[in-house]
């Protein structure tokens, strides 16, 4: 185990400052109203994509900054800062889906693709699970059959993020049966494309102005040429897009936190009870003193594996235990946050009540807190124990 302690570069800062005022002047000023009207903040993305957000990690050569991880991570921890929402599309957009094409893209699909996701021309989202294949995708029954120069894909999606608004999906089918792992393959599949038929938009808890869909295949035609990879690396490439995915989780959940304690902390100078601001009483001072300390481990197992997946190494149980930890740091974090605010926090008066929705799916997608144990708990025991 190697131990490190961070200290940003200049350019690191530099990129954290620019976001954080975009992040403050922009995304936050209709955060609570998308809320209400689940807006899609399509404005926003043009403006991201406008300032380097929508492509960071992707090389310069195809449109996008050549950013690392690191600054990735502060980038999109403060735009969660803000709105959770927004948040969520761009982790998707660059962990999972810039990273994916970029991996295991080839040069025809990269130079075609990479541009138009970088630019925030086409938003990308990631449709690996189905209805009785969550936490089990191996068990996905979407298929995708060749025929000829093309690839027939049918089946179901369940939960896709951005499903309505995406213009670029990367979709997981079986093309072998007979195999397991073995026998799934990723595909690129452009919306408008003839089959690809775009369900309803759940009417969620939180995250309420990212747009989650069914996405259904019916004989939706797909060309050859856009097999990502080759058949049967979807599995593959799937599980290494969530371990880049579970970094951005990790990043999200620092951000919302980071939120309820600002907002805890400025309640608590300003009420008054007892003819004092309840900033002076000491359970108050420790609560907010505990939730200090836990978003700074949160984000120091966050830095950690960001920089092991710069580094070039084996990041999935790092970025597995900043994920598992962050996600259930952020849901302790808004709970006090909003027993601080007392009676107000429950109301939509203040932007709490927002943060503890937006916060509680945090452990439950790309693999569920009990799924993050599974994988760390293999990484330590060198097996490969199912849940």
């Amino acid at each position: 185990m190697i131990y490190m302690f961070f200290k940003l570069t200049d350019e690191q800062l530099m990129i954290q400052t620019m976001v954080r005022e975009f992040s403050r002047k922009v995304v936050a000023t209709t955060a609570a109203e998308r809320d209400r009207t689940k807006e899609f903040p399509a404005e926003n993305f043009k403006k991201m994509g406008e300032l380097g957000l929508m492509g960071m990690m992707v090389p310069v050569e195809y449109g996008g900054e050549g950013t690392d991880t690191i600054s990735y991570v502060l980038a999109l921890s403060e735009i969660a800062y803000s709105c959770a929402s927004t948040a969520v599309v761009m982790s998707v957009h660059n962990s999972i889906v810039c990273e994916s094409v970029n991996k295991y893209g080839n040069e025809e699909q990269k130079t075609k693709y990479l541009p138009q996701l970088t630019s925030g021309e086409f938003i990308g989202a990631f449709a690996l699970t189905e209805p009785h294949a969550g936490s089990d995708p191996v068990s996905q029954s979407t298929t995708a059959v060749r025929d000829g120069d093309e690839y027939v894909i049918n089946g179901t999606k369940r939960f896709i993020t951005t499903g309505k608004n995406a213009g670029l999906v990367i979709v997981t089918a079986k093309t072998d049966e007979a195999k397991r792992h073995k026998g799934i393959s990723a595909f690129l599949v452009e919306k408008g494309t003839p089959g690809l038929i775009v369900g309803n938009i759940e009417d969620k808890m939180g995250l309420r102005a990212s747009d989650t869909t069914d996405l259904i295949f019916e004989n939706c035609r797909v060309p050859a040429e856009n097999i990502l990879s080759k058949e049967g690396d979807g599995f593959k490439i799937a599980m290494t897009a969530l371990d880049c995915g579970r970094i951005g989780i990790a990043a999200q959940s620092v951000g919302v936190s980071q939120a309820a304690l600002d907002a805890a902390v400025k309640y608590a100078k300003g009420r008054e009870q007892f003819n004092q601001k309840i900033s002076k009483f000491q359970g108050l001072r420790w609560m907010i003193a505990d939730m200090a300390t836990e978003i700074e481990a949160a984000r120091q197992l966050m830095f950690s594996a960001a920089a092991m997946k710069d580094r070039g190494e084996n990041y999935t149980s790092q970025a597995s235990m900043a994920k598992l930890f962050s996600s259930e740091m952020v849901n302790r974090i808004t709970g006090k946050a909003l027993q601080i605010h007392g009676g107000y926090g429950f109301t939509k008066d203040y932007p709490i009540e927002r943060f503890y929705r937006d916060a509680r799916v945090f452990t439950i997608y790309e693999g569920t807190s009990e799924i993050q144990r599974v994988v760390i708990s293999n990484n330590i025991f060198k097996d490969k124990r199912k849940p």
